[in-house]
């Protein structure tokens, strides 16, 4: 898999019927290595490992409806009063961060109102605070650790 723009972190890999896996530490199980997955195991380790958030308020790929469709969010990391924190949006590494991707966070963030937001395809990385009285968001440098929020 194609090196990203994170830490070196180790992870649990495998193959199955000719197929690679890698192990979810947040969905307790292997799910299939794809290139947005690499990204997405990526990013938690980063959430976990450098950022110091709790794995228990981390979820992973949940379905959620927007407007009339099914979709689902990445990840989402909660506040301890069960509100949303941080919502990201994972794409593979050969997926250019776009305008579009920013409009599919945002229309996720309308149901699910997390305070910030990331959009990666690990190999570039953009963090945004919400602002909803003003209907908008502005960029970050980072996001914060945990212990500093």
């Amino acid at each position: 898999m194609q090196k990203l723009e994170f830490p070196a972190y180790e992870f649990r890999l495998k193959n199955s019927e000719n197929k690679p896996y890698i192990f979810d530490p947040i969905r307790k199980k292997f799910v299939r290595l794809t290139p947005e997955e690499w990204v997405r195991q990526h990013v938690l380790q980063f959430l976990m490992i450098s950022k110091k958030y709790p794995r228990s308020l981390i979820n992973v790929e949940k379905e959620i409806t927007v407007g009339n469709t099914k979709k689902r969010y990445d990840i989402v990391i909660f506040n301890s009063d069960g509100s949303i924190f941080l919502l990201v949006e994972c794409k593979s590494p050969k997926i250019k961060i776009t305008q579009h991707t920013f409009d599919q966070i945002a229309r996720y963030n309308l149901q699910l109102k997390g305070e910030l937001l990331m959009v990666t395809n690990g190999l570039t990385h953009y963090y945004c605070a919400m602002d909803f009285k003003q209907e908008r968001y502005s960029f970050m440098k980072e996001i914060p650790n945990y212990n500093i929020k």
